[in-house]
């Protein structure tokens, strides 16, 4: 698995799981699919389509990764994972299947068993995020209705490229040959880039960053979601708080209103409702969930420099709103291909660390970690796990301070296996 061990689990290219796909009957052939790809937020940008295609009344399949808790959050069909029985079923059947191609890597076998049921179950749309890129990325077989590519940071750079124009020429093979493309931020070498592309497939643009769909958002008073206003839907709330989710929520409407376009039956009314219950109905976490209020209590799975700015931010806004005394306590650890760098240059002087890794192979080690802070003068304290770094920040905070979990989704999952909050 990538997402343990890294790059010796990468298996670009479609060439091994086209195969795959033949031989499993080609199930993306009989889907109607949304494809999202982006640096940051298109797992957001997923739940929120899905949530809106529920809420109006179409049987929804919903593919994304990785997991937090349970290996069945990759694959659901309106909010509800896969059964256990579905996914013993087809490990079963694949065991003893005799297919005789290339080995298949764990993220195309998991997109298979996703595909395979989706089109077993007849659903009306599946909305499918990319796992790494675009171009290359096993989801890159299926041929979409709408494509959509929220924005573009340095994020796996030793397999998509050094600069931002590389990494959007990655992102930007999802662009399919007339298929319209929704844009949710992009600017100079960026914008030029997903331009070259759309024009080279005469696919139309929906510019998100030039005519943004939603304005005038204003945080709910309880954190727990934003308040945000459209010409076409008037006031309306959705259940997902930080800060970036205002980018991300403009860019799922954009998509909302183009499929609106191509024919969908999406009332007013439904649409509303899908944006309020967007983590509530189809079981999102990690994105800026408040897990306790006394002390406040975040977690957050951004992990590279484009999502940490934005949440760091916050929480110094947030800080500023807090007594004195109150002090902003940060449980923290990263893998080990990150740079790491780059990201502690941005973290605030005056947060107290509980540096820690996630129970993978791939985590950097918390001693290793804890040097790197050093070296940015930040004050910090090394921990073997996430929950003995938890059990310290129980035992040191108070209720005015600020506690925020993060820095690696393996730690939000970490932390969420170990507390009451786990994804249902």
């Amino acid at each position: 698995m990538f997402s343990r061990v890294g790059a010796a689990a990468y298996k670009p290219g479609l060439e091994r799981v086209t195969k795959l796909s033949e031989f499993f009957g080609n199930p993306e052939k009989r889907l109607k699919v949304i494809h999202i790809a982006g640096t940051n937020g298109k797992g957001s940008t997923s739940h929120i389509i899905a949530s809106v295609l529920q809420a109006c009344g179409y049987k929804t399949a919903l593919y994304t990764s990785p997991h937090l808790v349970d290996f069945r959050e990759r694959i659901k069909i309106d909010g509800k994972m896969i059964p256990e029985e579905k996914v013993v079923e087809f490990v079963r059947n694949w065991k003893s299947c005799g297919y005789k191609g290339d080995r298949p890597s764990f993220f195309e076998l998991t997109m298979m068993m996703a595909f395979d049921w989706f089109a077993s179950e007849n659903v009306d749309y599946a909305v499918i995020e990319v796992g790494m890129g675009g171009r290359l990325d096993s989801t890159n077989i299926v041929s979409p209705l709408l494509t959509i590519i929220t924005n573009i940071s340095p994020d796996h750079t030793q397999f998509l490229g050094h600069t931002l124009s590389e990494i959007a020429a990655e992102k930007a093979g999802i662009i399919k040959e007339g298929v319209p493309v929704v844009i949710g931020e992009a600017d100079g070498e960026v914008e030029a880039v997903f331009h070259a592309k759309a024009d080279e497939m005469g696919a139309p643009i929906v510019d998100v960053y030039r005519n943004p769909p939603a304005t005038h958002f204003k945080l709910k008073d309880d954190y727990s979601g934003w308040i945000a206003h459209n010409p076409t839907l008037g006031e309306f709330e959705v259940d997902l708080a930080g800060d970036y989710q205002q980018y991300n929520i403009s860019t799922a409407l954009a998509a909302i209103l183009e499929l609106k376009k191509m024919g969908l039956s999406l009332p007013k009314d439904k649409i509303k409702e899908g944006l309020s219950s967007a983590s509530k109905s189809t079981g999102l976490a990690g994105r800026w969930t408040i897990v306790g209020t006394n002390p406040l209590t975040i977690c957050d799975t951004g992990h590279n420099i484009g999502g940490l700015s934005i949440n760091i931010n916050r929480l110094r806004k947030l800080m500023e709103t807090r007594r004195p005394e109150a002090k902003l306590r940060m449980l923290v650890g990263f893998v080990a291909d990150k740079a790491i760098d780059d990201i502690l240059s941005i973290f605030p002087e005056n947060a107290i660390y509980y540096i820690t890794n996630a129970d993978i192979p791939r985590a950097m080690p918390a001693e290793e970690l804890s040097e790197r802070f050093k070296t940015h003068k930040l004050d910090g304290k090394a921990f073997k796990i996430v929950k003995e770094a938890w059990k310290r920040i129980q035992e040191e905070a108070n209720e005015e301070d600020v506690i925020y979990i993060g820095g690696s989704t393996f730690i939000v999952a970490d932390y969420l296996k170990l507390s009451l909050h786990s994804i249902t």
